[in-house]
């Protein structure tokens, strides 16, 4: 895979100030690393102490109470081979098994696109940005709330693939409820693996669905390549509190199975699906995360897999939940030490919001939760970009409004620069006092990159923003969107494998029945 730093060199040789300046332009900022990589330490909250307290309470729940695996009789008997007390579907983990079947679960693990440059490393320092997941609405480039279509689906994953600020295609990133729920998900993946070349998600919703995914991915990537390398990284929610339903445990078999990665991620509402207190969430999203994982780790030691976390605060005057608020952040924070404790990779976070709209609400509750998703050291984001309306929509301005302030992290977390450009001594002498530095020999050769330009942001002055038609940042973004749907052109694709993509499906296709379940 190509390091960062050579992706941007490269980019730096290939066309100089004219490209970049129209790359700029045309919205995209130019070649950039296909994921972060931080030079900062993460943000920590919690003390080895107050951890070493998390964890026993962790083991408590394990111990005491226990985890329900319900309706998969195999999964109960996998469990109780490995030592766990069985009892119906109620498993019990003795003090320590959980974590000492965690203990051979990689660190990280690279996921590979079928654009080599396009892979991404997944664990250590690295950051990962996917788009929203999971929504059946969209909010469309007419400004109309309405259910998402398969069009909806195919154009934004162009959007996502267009865009530099997100590293990955993502998965579910609208529901399109056009088509019946029994077939839909093979047009999902191939839209995926035709429209862009960057990594991507399969499909849960059903065991079959997994496997069809994993076949799909065969045919993209080759047989033995698949067998000995992650090409698709799915989530796994735990159906919160405390219980893993068939579904899920069907999809998680099949891909630990075949070595492709799954997210063991808690879905927690606190308040209602967990404890009010964050300690308390804390220790229940570890206890669940800790039985997804190990259960991971039966089926097939080594498999590649990631602690996940998603946790909302809740309005106790409504039930809704909420967004952007500290109690979220900081079972964030501490998730991500715990996780980095127990040596996997991390997933939370991401631009949420319950706003209907592209309004400040959306953009100071996103804020509240990227900032901290990306200082606590999160390796993949999913809900990156596009969140709204507590995900119930996906929406495109929103998508591109999110996705600038992505590309905004890499300067964010890459530390001060303490080389001897950096320190600019060179300036500050030829400059001197009561000058200014905008001629300077310094400015000159660093002004193009010195500071990070949003390219959604509008920083002119009143009257030239008011000849232009007033716009605000929502309208500029869904004008942007259909500038990019314009211009948007796929990657190249092997005829044949295209062809055996398509041949697949429509097999597939036949032999599934017409059904919305």
């Amino acid at each position: 895979m190509t390091e960062p730093s050579t992706v941007e060199r490269r980019g730096r040789r290939g066309g100089g100030r004219d490209a970049r300046r129209t790359a700029r332009a045309s919205g995209n900022q130019g070649p950039v690393a296909p994921f972060i990589t931080r030079q900062i330490t993460p943000v920590d909250i919690l003390s080895n102490e107050a951890c070493e307290i998390i964890e026993n309470n962790a083991e408590t729940i394990l111990e005491e109470i226990g985890i329900d695996f319900r309706d998969d009789p195999e999964a109960l008997t996998i469990l109780r081979e490995v030592g766990c007390d069985v009892q119906g579907e109620r498993v019990h983990f003795p003090r320590g098994l959980a974590r000492k079947l965690c203990s051979t679960a990689p660190s990280g693990y690279t996921q590979h696109a079928r654009n080599p440059e396009r892979s991404v490393d997944i664990g250590g320092m690295n950051t990962v940005f996917a788009p929203v997941y999971g929504p059946p609405f969209v909010r469309d480039l007419n400004d109309e709330r309405r259910y998402a279509t398969m069009d909806d689906f195919r154009n934004l994953i162009k959007l996502t693939y267009l865009h530099p600020g997100l590293h990955h295609s993502g998965g579910t990133i609208c529901e399109p409820v056009d088509l019946p729920v029994t077939k839909r998900h093979l047009e999902m993946i191939y839209a995926h693996q035709r429209l862009s070349d960057k990594p991507y998600m399969g499909s849960v919703t059903a065991p079959s669905r997994a496997q069809d995914t994993v076949e799909l991915s065969k045919i993209l990537f080759g047989a033995e390549f698949v067998a000995n390398n992650t090409v698709v990284t799915s989530l796994i929610n735990a159906n919160s509190p405390m219980t893993w339903d068939d579904t899920m445990i069907g999809a998680l078999k099949v891909y630990a199975r075949n070595n492709q990665a799954v997210i063991i991620s808690p879905f927690i509402l606190a308040g209602a699906m967990s404890p009010v207190s964050v300690a308390g969430t804390l220790a229940q999203t570890l206890a669940e995360a800790l039985s997804g994982i190990a259960f991971t780790q039966a089926l097939n030691p080594g498999a590649p897999v990631i602690f996940g976390s998603f946790a909302s605060s809740m309005s106790m005057q409504t039930g809704a939940p909420t967004f952007g608020t500290p109690e979220p952040a900081k079972v964030l924070y501490g998730c991500a030490k715990l996780a980095r404790r127990l040596g996997v990779p991390f997933r939370s976070g991401g631009s949420l919001t319950g706003s209907k709209t592209a309004d400040a609400q959306a953009a100071y509750e996103s804020t509240h939760t990227i900032l901290p998703t990306v200082m606590g050291g999160t390796n993949f984001v999913l809900h990156s970009a596009g969140w709204m309306e507590g995900g119930l929509v996906a929406d495109y301005a929103k998508l591109l409004l999110d996705a600038d302030q992505l590309t905004m992290m890499p300067k964010l977390v890459n530390g001060i620069d303490l080389s001897e450009n950096g320190q600019a001594l060179d300036a500050l002498r030829e400059t001197g006092p009561g000058q200014h530095f905008l001629g300077s020999s310094h400015t000159q050769a660093n002004f193009e990159d010195a500071f990070w330009r949003s390219q959604m942001a509008d920083n002119t002055t009143f009257e030239q923003w008011s000849s232009e038609g007033a716009q605000d940042a929502e309208l500029r973004a869904r004008n942007k969107a259909r500038q990019m749907l314009e211009s948007y052109k796929a990657p190249d694709i092997d005829l044949s494998i295209d062809e055996a993509l398509r041949a697949f499906i429509e097999q597939r296709k036949e032999a599934l029945p017409d059904s919305d379940y």
